[in-house]
């Protein structure tokens, strides 16, 4: 049997940048996902490239790292990734003091604009005056993300890497050691290292190993509208995002002990009012974060597509009746608002690249940076982030 210098387990975004990173260190890598589509959270993102959002000094290098990656990829992928520069509007709703709000964001690489209702309205018409006392605004990036994905797949398989299509079940484990995967078809695939990247699922997955690892997740969910004629200028999100005080509930020490109880809901879900146009004209629009520890958990859809429309339809009321499809998946994220990227101590061959909160942006970079990593090159990033471990 072949033995592959890795495995990396998950074809989302995550999955496939990783795996052309390491293809194209001339590594032996075999990707292994459950379905040759985009899936999951990958399928259902808005595309948003928050560069411009670092408040840190790791988080400021990897979104400038990220941009940067952003504006070459199409060509160094061979495929278009539909990457543009578009306007953000953060929506500062109307019972909330504009001016506090700008001083919220005043530590970003690049702060945001306050603007006016009236200001706000002529960037973005489609926008409810009555609803909001005014906007941040800042240019901010955006690509396709399956697209993007099936970019580094196919770079991938150019670079030499090979893919299986087909859900892992189980990590092969001898004693303290990884050893490979095992697949739902029975198949097993050896290798002298494994990365889990396999988003929402990497917890459960871990831990079927006997592996503890700070990495949750919440199910995410959105509509997402066929091609239509309404033409949104902009991509429209709350100034006040509730989701990162959700995740940082979710994982903090006193919620800890019901990760691995499945059936429970620690933490009240909660509606981050926004939406995006693709250039095809389509449209996703949302989300609903909900913290419910079991991954294959059913959640009320007609419930949360009311709570959906009704809620974008109060910022953005031309978009509350628009046809549309209501969808839900997993979003992995780690604690202290950062990825979870490293490897896992104590046990030899397993690693994780999971847990990104703002991943399209971080992801092109921390791939790269991996690669070089485990090809011997220090990495101050990779050592800080695998403290998150």
């Amino acid at each position: 049997m072949k033995t592959y210098d890795w495995i990396v387990v998950g074809g989302g975004i995550t999955g496939a940048a990783l795996a052309y990173e390491l293809a194209r260190a001339e590594l032996t890598v075999l990707l292994v996902d459950s379905d040759t589509a985009i899936q999951s959270a990958t399928r259902y993102s808005y595309g948003g490239l928050a560069y411009w959002s670092g408040k840190s000094d790791l988080t400021r290098v990897l979104c400038a790292e990220g941009i940067e990656r952003h504006r070459h990829l199409s060509a160094e992928l061979d495929q278009d990734t539909q990457f543009r520069e578009l306007d953000l509007v953060l929506t500062i709703s109307a019972d909330q003091d504009p001016e506090k709000m700008a001083a919220a964001y005043a530590d970003c690489a690049m702060p945001p604009q306050l603007l006016s209702v009236e200001d706000a309205c002529e960037l973005e018409p489609l926008l409810n005056p009555n609803a909001i006392a005014g906007v941040l605004t800042v240019r901010h990036g955006h690509i396709h993300p399956e697209h993007l994905t099936q970019a580094y797949r196919q770079a991938f398989c150019r670079a030499g890497g090979e893919q299986q299509m087909a859900q892992v079940v189980e990590l092969l484990r001898q004693g303290d050691r990884v050893q490979g995967v095992k697949t739902s078809g029975h198949q097993t695939y050896q290798a002298a290292n494994t990365v889990i990247c396999a988003g929402g699922l990497s917890r459960a997955l871990l831990n079927a190993a006997g592996i503890q690892v700070r990495v949750y997740f919440t199910h995410a969910e959105m509509i997402e509208t066929p091609t239509v004629d309404l033409k949104l200028r902009t991509l429209v999100m709350p100034a006040y995002t509730q989701r990162f005080p959700l995740e940082a509930q979710a994982s903090s020490a006193e919620v800890e002990p019901w990760w691995d109880q499945p059936g429970y809901e620690p933490v009240p879900p909660i509606l981050d009012a926004g939406a995006i146009q693709f250039l095809d004209g389509s449209m996703r629009m949302g989300q609903i974060s909900r913290v419910l520890t079991e991954p294959f958990a059913e959640v009320n859809s007609a419930a949360s597509e009311s709570a959906i429309r009704t809620q974008v339809g109060h910022i953005l009321p031309a978009l509350a009746s628009l046809p549309g499809t209501w969808h839900h998946c997993l979003v992995a994220f780690g604690g202290n608002n950062l990825p979870v990227v490293g490897a896992i101590q104590g046990v030899e061959g397993v690693y994780i690249f999971s847990g990104f909160t703002n991943p399209l942006v971080y992801v092109p970079p921390l791939a790269q940076r991996f690669a070089q990593w485990v090809m011997g090159k220090e990495d101050q990033i990779i050592a800080q982030l695998a403290q998150n471990l």
